[in-house]
């Protein structure tokens, strides 16, 4: 049986032909992606090599590429192999990606682009390729391809719909991999049939003796590959008797194609592990290597073996099963494969990632000079993206410094990346063994230490002690370039942070007060506008802005979730949306999951002001399973805080209850103001919406006493308002009086819009008439007020009771309704109760419901308005219809909506859906 689309069609394989072709004959349409499955040598690469020919004769253009076991390490080394065929292609692409895909690719050396803008490019370019004629692109061993390229190629897979690009992949069953095989079709490849199996071998070995026959059926059980190539081993003596008790089946394999191997002549086998070794399956490199090596390529022989395929036209060469590149690599000798990498480096430039990484495998034993290398591509290879890979030459650097000092500040930077970005944190257990952490540690191990003591454990005082003794202790804690002091800065402000407590802060502030020649513009922001914004935030707005504004698609996720948290307590995060998102993408895709993490947190706090409440919860049962699959046990908390805040403002008492002593249960050992903080104050707005204002004063001023904004505690800023209003339902007067002060002396109505609608209105609640009216009516019209639907029905609900109380009841009742609609699209039910009980005790009707049955009060010409307002008509044509002017028709509506307590058309709308205009 050869590997064309014939024999596979002869042997059992119609059923997966006819399914295969009928999905090249779909992507040539519309696009359209596909996976094959099944065990190893099952025949996935027979059926990848019949479609190839098949959707060739039928005027597709056919591009292969396969993931190879010893480049998995190797970024965008896949992706190179699909790129190379349409450099031609490349110039049709827009500016930013066609240098994009340059870049990654190596030709060029601009700035390492983004892998989201990868992702997009590549698609960008499979779909101008396809122009002209359908494309199908074939990948072959998809789990040995290099992480990257896998999540470039999973995103472009899942995107084709509406191109005329195929793509086409074959996986093993028991295999693991960064592609996203979520929402792609899967083609699982059985094994043979028993019939179809004797016919195969009783085509090609037609002179088997009849056990060597039924003992090779055994043996194989369906597997084609075992059917084809186990009789080869069967020569000779072996061919006329039964082999011996046989090993397992993947060993025989190995063994089959290592006896092929060496009865290649010794000139093929060298160039042969170049060509193992290289990986990339580029021609030009694996036969200048061999000439320089050996003076001659010489690999017709295992071409000729049908080892190997060559295309000297495309310049490709691909070994025709991963086996056989495995046992070529199995045969050599340590000596042997120094020499092949050797010879490889030198084929690179002396800056690529190849050229360190074939040195560092030629190399033996400690070498400082491959290290730096290493970790100067690590550098490069995490600025492109791929952080994951940073790790792996950073560790390979490790391993190679012949200094102590240098190999545990090159695993420990590693591993630190692992807990910082990538997600993971295991090899933290191998970095911090016992007596690591002794006093005095090195600023990289205790960097590496504290962020593993935060994520995973909270442990706030002890990483605190630990990073902020290292930083004295360094060489130069003044240098403010030291990219790893950066590094520690950063974790600093987080300890700090979520100590919240005052001589934490302190301490920050020394240590940033002695850096010369400035504090890094990214920390002293955060010291300001996330540690102590009540305090600091005012004059560094304007900082701020121009670096929110300067997030951009090639924006690391890294900087773009400092940046957001910087934004946070200062409402600047709905101009980091956009980056966030992006931060979710690329983590989603397999790159930087702690930053994924982080920036589905932000976005959440963000969507909890903007009253997107389901989509908020939403996201956070995502990154709560991530944190859960990661260890990310700090971040976990912060997360369950926005589910018990919706819960709060729901009536859910349970959920509130159960989740907020899980907050304060956690974060009470660990003297974590911040999650405590978080606590407090989902069980205060909980009380408020059931009128339980001394327990809810009690809880807010957990968080901040009346009268006072403590400066570290940044979480201040958020309940304000409630602060005031728990204030004064208790009588406390004088203390709602003296925090509104506080807050206007801090000028925290300065900061934004949405605080200066919080504090206005804060205001208003401690004025006496007529001045609370007009504080009520400016904190209404703030620009931007519904953007904060929540805290805006408040101060509508507010405005309303106040003037309910000053016998306003008409006035009352739009804001009051208002508030209703508000709570009611909210969900917001014990709020909602509050305004309906109000609008009760103004004698309008409360819902929608009471509406509707209030139709009947309206004159005949009212009802007709409003059904036809209802109905979604204009002034304009509801006067047209009822020969009125839009004057007076736009006169009727404000007469009749607070006799059917609405104050919009959508209320309205809502209110008499059941009654259609006649």
């Amino acid at each position: 049986m050869t590997r064309g689309g014939a024999a596979a069609k002869l042997f059992g394989r119609d059923a997966e032909l006819e399914q295969l072709d009928a999905f090249v004959a779909t992507a040539a349409v519309g696009g359209a992606g596909l996976l094959l499955t099944g065990p190893a040598g099952v025949g996935k690469s027979v059926l990848l090599d019949a479609t190839a020919v098949r959707a060739t004769a039928q005027g597709a253009r056919v591009l292969r590429a396969a993931g190879v076991e010893f480049e998995a390490d190797m970024s965008f080394a896949g992706l190179h192999q699909v790129v190379h065929p349409l450099v031609d292609v490349l110039p049709r692409l827009s500016e930013r990606y066609r240098r994009a895909l340059e870049t990654a690719v190596g030709l060029n050396e601009e700035t390492p682009p983004d892998q989201l803008t990868v992702s997009s490019a590549m698609l960008a370019l499979l779909t101008a390729a396809a122009g002209d004629r359908p494309l199908v692109v074939i990948v072959d061993d998809m789990p040995w391809l290099d992480r990257v390229s896998a999540v470039v190629l999973g995103f472009v897979a899942r995107r084709l719909a509406g191109s005329r690009v195929g793509f086409l992949a074959a996986f093993r069953s028991d295999e693991v991999s960064f592609f996203d095989r979520g929402g792609l079709p899967e083609l699982e490849v059985q094994p043979l049939e028993s019939d179809a199996a004797a016919a195969l071998v009783d085509d090609r070995f037609p002179t088997l003796s009849p056990r060597v026959r039924q003992r090779l059926l055994e043996d194989a059980q369906g597997n084609p590959l075992a059917l084809l190539e186990l009789p080869i081993s069967l020569s000779g003596h072996r061919r006329g008797g039964a082999p011996a008790s046989p090993p397992p089946l993947s060993r025989r394999l190995q063994s089959l194609f290592a006896s092929r191997i060496s009865n290649l002549p010794d000139e093929t086998r060298g160039p042969l592990l170049l060509a193992a070794l290289e990986g990339a399956g580029d021609l030009r490199i694996v036969r200048n290597a061999a000439v320089a090596q050996w003076g001659s390529p010489a690999l017709d022989a295992a071409e000729r073996a049908r080892l190997i395929q060559v295309d000297s036209g495309a310049g490709r060469l691909m070994f025709r099963h991963p086996l056989t590149r495995a046992a070529v690599v199995e045969l050599s000798t340590s000596e042997q494969r120094s020499q092949a990498h050797r010879a490889l480096a030198e084929q690179y430039a002396d800056d690529s990632e190849r050229h360190a990484w074939h040195l560092a495998e030629a190399t033996t034993g400690p070498d400082e000079d491959v290290a730096i290398l290493l970790e100067q591509a690590a550098a490069r290879v995490q600025r492109r993206g791929d952080p994951v890979g940073a790790m792996v030459l950073l560790l390979r650097a490790a391993d190679l410094s012949p200094r102590p000092d240098d190999r545990r500040r090159r695993s420990v930077m590693a591993a630190y990346i692992g807990v910082d970005v990538t997600g993971d944190l295991r090899n933290m257990q191998d970095v911090l063994e016992p007596g690591v952490l002794r006093e005095p540690p090195s600023l990289a191990v205790a960097l590496a230490g504290a962020a593993y003591l935060l994520n995973a454990h909270g442990a706030i005082d002890t990483a605190h002690q630990l990073i902020v003794t290292a930083i004295e202790t360094s060489p130069d804690p003044t240098d403010a370039t030291d990219e790893i002091l950066f590094e520690a800065l950063w974790v600093l402000q987080a300890l700090v942070s979520f100590g919240s407590r005052s001589e934490l802060v302190e301490s920050f502030h020394t240590v940033m007060a002695r850096l010369r020649p400035r504090p890094p513009e990214l920390i002293d922001l955060l010291g300001s506008t996330y540690i102590e914004p009540a305090r600091l935030a005012l004059p560094v707005l304007d900082r701020l802005d121009a670096m929110v504004a300067g997030l951009t698609e090639q924006s690391d996720p890294g900087h773009i979730i400092r940046v957001g948290v910087a934004a946070l307590y200062v409402d600047r995060l709905p101009a980091c949306r956009a980056a966030l998102w992006r931060a979710v993408e690329h983590g989603r895709a397999g790159g930087a999951i702690t930053a994924g993490i982080e920036a589905l947190l932000l976005l959440g706090c963000d969507g909890l002001l903007a009253g997107e409440w389901d989509e908020v919860a939403r996201l956070a049962d995502e990154a709560i399973a991530l944190c859960e699959k990661h260890n990310y046990e700090l971040l976990s908390y912060l997360l369950r805080f926005q589910h018990a805040l919706i819960a709060a403002a729901r009536g859910d008492e349970s959920t509130t209850t159960a989740l907020t002593d899980q907050l304060i249960q956690w974060a009470g050992p660990r003297r974590s103001g911040f999650v405590l903080n978080y606590a407090y104050h989902a069980k205060a707005l909980a009380a408020l919406g059931h009128a339980d204002y001394e327990t809810a004063f009690e809880q807010v001023t957990s968080i901040s006493p009346a009268g006072t904004l403590v400066p570290h505690a940044a979480h201040a800023l958020w309940v304000i308002l409630d602060l005031v209003e728990a204030a004064g339902r208790t009588g406390r007067h004088a203390e709602a009086a003296a925090h509104v002060a506080a807050a206007q002396a801090a000028g925290i109505d300065r900061i934004s819009p949405r605080l200066a609608l919080v504090v206005t209105a804060a205001a208003a609640l401690v004025a006496s008439q007529p001045e609370d009216g007009e504080l009520f009516e400016a904190a209404l019209a703030v620009p931007g007020a519904d953007r904060w639907p929540f805290e805006l029905a408040r101060v509508h609900l507010a405005y309303g009771e106040r003037l309910r109380r000053a016998k306003s009841a008409s006035l009352a009742r739009s804001q009051l309704a208002a508030a209703r609609d508000i709570f009611d699209r909210l969900g917001a039910e014990p709020w909602a109760k509050r305004a309906r009980t109000e609008l009760r005790a103004t004698g309008l009707p409360s819902t929608h419901e009471d509406a509707a049955r209030k139709i009947d009060v309206l004159t005949p010409q009212q009802r007709e308005i409003a059904l036809l307002a209802a109905a979604g008509l204009t002034n304009k044509q509801i006067g047209d219809r009822l020969f009125l002017s839009p004057r007076t028709v736009g006169t009727h509506l404000y007469q009749l909506f607070p006799k059917l307590g609405v104050t919009s058309r959508a209320a309205l709308r809502d209110a008499l859906a059941e009654h259609p205009p006649e």
